[in-house]
């Protein structure tokens, strides 16, 4: 199995991390934009090789690794809107990030300020969450913490009023896999 992509993407951190709970053999390729841009049909990624087998996005390639591997993946409708809440919170900020990245100024443009409106409902919305404090993490937890920690790293969101975040944040730190993808500083 050969999971393309970035030491410092968010969705490529959690197909990691699923790897290596899954115990599957695989091998991780640093890929970049210009790779990306002819490797795989979305220009982005993550994206995954493994035999006659081709996936582009970052939710199959997970459904497939826990598939493989006799794993759960996103058994009940509330999981699936959890994970589906951070994806959209996750694609907000990302956007935003390479936007401003781009010199576009994103508190001039209401498309822009809706998206930064929506990370802020969002965060609220995960402060209120019951959130496990140890392992075995769901797969919304795990994005969740991929999103949080990414968002950090990347100076785009603050937690520092988010007690709940920041207490899930710090025990799932102690989480071997978790631990073991964080971005290079």
């Amino acid at each position: 199995m050969k999971l393309y992509g970035s030491y410092t993407s968010p969705f490529v951190r959690h197909c990691r991390i699923a790897l290596m709970e899954s115990g599957q053999d695989f091998e991780f390729i640093e890929t970049d934009q210009a790779s990306s841009a002819l490797l795989s049909p979305t220009q982005r990624v993550p994206f995954l090789q493994h035999g006659d087998t081709f996936l582009t996005d970052s939710s199959a390639i997970l459904f497939y690794i826990r598939q493989q591997a006799g794993q759960p993946y996103l058994g009940t409708p509330a999981e699936l809107d959890l994970f589906c809440m951070v994806n959209t919170a996750l694609d907000s900020t990302v956007n935003l990030f390479f936007l401003e990245k781009d010199g576009v100024d994103i508190n001039s443009v209401a498309y822009t300020q809706r998206q930064a409106a929506r990370i802020d409902s969002s965060l609220a919305q995960f402060e209120q969450l019951t959130l496990s404090d140890s392992a075995p993490y769901t797969d919304p937890e795990l994005r969740l913490a991929c999103y949080l920690d990414w968002g950090l790293f990347r100076n785009r969101i603050n937690i520092d009023k988010c007690s709940n975040l920041k207490g899930f944040l710090s025990g799932i730190a102690k989480y071997a896999p978790f631990a073991n993808t964080k971005p290079p500083q």
